[in-house]
């Protein structure tokens, strides 16, 4: 249920690296996801070392949102470093946009997740408005997933209800941005992207292991009252 982001800002221990952390919470987590400040700290060579290092998936999220011909030479070079899933924009839309990825993704093998909201206000403003829309891309081509804020837990319900449970939901926004840990899972969620409470604490293990018990709590609670 936990997916934690490994970006810079990583902690308060300026000689600790993202595989680093990585290694020290992989008890708890069920894969990482990593953008576009871990890769210009350290470079794209990270992904295959975090991927190698603790024999968990990697999520590549630079929230691709460009024409075919660059979003499709993204991912292959993103799979050769060894990236399992790969997030992109939904609202580029899919002709002459998503429709190159999404071949990549089929002929690859790596999971493809479509932004779908967005934790920051002006997401209701002009995202959130083709949110139904975005979804239904997901569907239409058997896409792995959505990501849906946390902070936003009505919309991981409609979401929820909408894909049904063939489809993934990852939820950022735990911690720092104000949703608590197991409330997106309560809402529906698969999994919940955890950065900063885990990675800019004194102790990652100890936060990560907070996390994941609180999520298995809520998860149980949640369910009960089902």
């Amino acid at each position: 249920m936990l997916v934690v982001a490994l970006d810079p800002p990583l902690g308060l221990d300026k000689n600790k690296h993202a595989v680093d952390i990585a290694l020290e919470i992989k008890e708890y987590s069920f894969s990482y996801k990593i953008g576009l400040p871990l890769i210009l700290e350290e470079g794209p060579g990270v992904i295959r070392e975090i991927k190698k290092s603790t024999c968990k998936p990697v999520i590549v999220d630079f929230k691709l949102a460009d024409i075919g011909e660059v979003m499709s030479y993204t991912a292959r070079r993103l799979v050769d470093y060894g990236a399992d899933a790969i997030i992109a924009h939904g609202f580029v839309g899919v002709n002459g946009a998503l429709d190159a990825l999404i071949d990549q993704f089929k002929r690859l093998g790596f999971q493809l997740i479509l932004v779908a909201s967005m934790t920051h206000r002006d997401s209701e403003k002009f995202i959130d408005k083709h949110y139904e829309e975005l979804l239904k891309i997901v569907i239409d081509y058997e896409l792995h997933g959505v990501v849906v804020p946390a902070t936003r837990p009505w919309l991981i319900r409609e979401a929820r209800r909408i894909l049904g449970s063939k489809f993934k939901i990852y939820s950022p926004g735990i911690g720092v941005q104000g949703a608590e840990p197991g409330s997106a899972i309560c809402a529906g969620a698969d999994y919940e992207i955890v950065g900063r409470l885990i990675t800019g604490s004194e102790s990652p293990r100890k936060a990560a292991e907070y996390v994941s018990r609180t999520q298995r709590e809520r998860w149980v609670e949640c369910r009960g009252l089902q």
